[in-house]
């Protein structure tokens, strides 16, 4: 090999894509996930109030402070359409937890730096 070849990229080095791409492409599965694949979730009870109703203290329940919010009950509140509800509680659910997650990751960083 000459001096003006360079050596062949090593197998780690040709399949590493970069942070962002990953991010990304991670991102837009996680939204195809939350608002395609959330529309044929059950119809039926989740766990808790299944097992509420079948021991029988369904009745005693009470709604949670965050019942009126525009999410509560897999939707949002200003959309009539049931399936657009869901999808755009799923999108609006994965930004809001991607930037938390981005939020986090940027103050780790920064800590990680400066220290």
């Amino acid at each position: 090999m000459s001096a003006s070849e360079s050596p062949p990229p090593s197998a780690a080095q040709r399949g590493r894509i970069s942070t962002r791409a990953f991010t990304i492409a991670a991102l837009g599965i996680a939204l195809v996930i939350a608002c395609v694949v959330s529309l044929w979730a059950s119809a039926n009870p989740d766990g808790l109030e299944f097992v509420a109703g079948s021991t029988g203290f369904l009745d005693a329940a009470q709604d949670s402070a965050t019942a009126g919010s525009p999410l509560a009950d897999y939707g949002v509140v200003f959309v009539d359409n049931p399936w657009l509800s869901v999808a755009l509680a799923g999108a609006i659910g994965c930004a809001v937890t991607f930037g938390l997650a981005w939020l986090v990751g940027r103050a780790a960083k920064r800590r990680s730096t400066d220290g």
